[in-house]
């Protein structure tokens, strides 16, 4: 399978049980995962929280899912953007529909006028995308060894970054 067949379009209300299923599949043989990653996407899509989501399909089937949310930095006048969860569907994963997902909303992300991204993860998989570790900015219920940061504007951050409390 090419994963270029994969069409990225934004999330639609119609897609939301699919993603929540998609999402639990995905991590649920992950030892580093919480087992609530898709709990997690629907408090904030219900709370209003996804600044974006963004799923991929084949043959009219999601097959991945990615989400973005607010993260607030010190100076809470620069919009930061917290990555994740990413996730795609077990027998698809290592075809570059996660990488795909992340470009894609990278892309809308600077465009929007987002200055940073952060996420907590598997830095040997994020350096590829420009994420570097960041434990200047690390926040206090995060560990310094997962938590990253890709600049997307000439700014830099100063202080730790929180994520929106429904990830805690």
């Amino acid at each position: 399978m090419n994963a270029a067949i994969v069409s990225i379009c934004e999330e639609r209300p119609g897609d939301h049980s699919a993603v929540y299923t998609l999402v639990q599949d995905a991590f649920a043989p992950m030892p580093y995962a919480g087992g609530d990653e898709q709990d997690l996407i629907n408090v904030l899509r219900d709370k209003g929280k996804l600044t974006l989501a963004l799923v991929a399909e084949l043959n009219q089937v999601v097959v991945g899912h990615i989400a973005f949310s607010i993260a607030r930095a010190v100076d809470s006048k620069r919009l930061v953007w917290a990555l994740g969860p990413v996730a795609v569907a077990p027998d698809l994963q290592g075809l570059g529909i996660g990488a795909r997902l992340i470009e894609q909303g990278l892309q809308r992300a600077r465009a929007a006028g987002v200055v940073a991204c952060v996420l907590t993860g598997n830095p040997d998989y994020y350096h590829r995308f420009g994420f570097e570790l960041a434990p200047d900015n690390v926040p206090p219920q995060e560990s310094a060894e997962f938590f990253m940061l890709k600049t997307l504007a000439d700014e830099a951050l100063i202080g730790p970054i929180r994520f929106d409390p429904a990830f805690y």
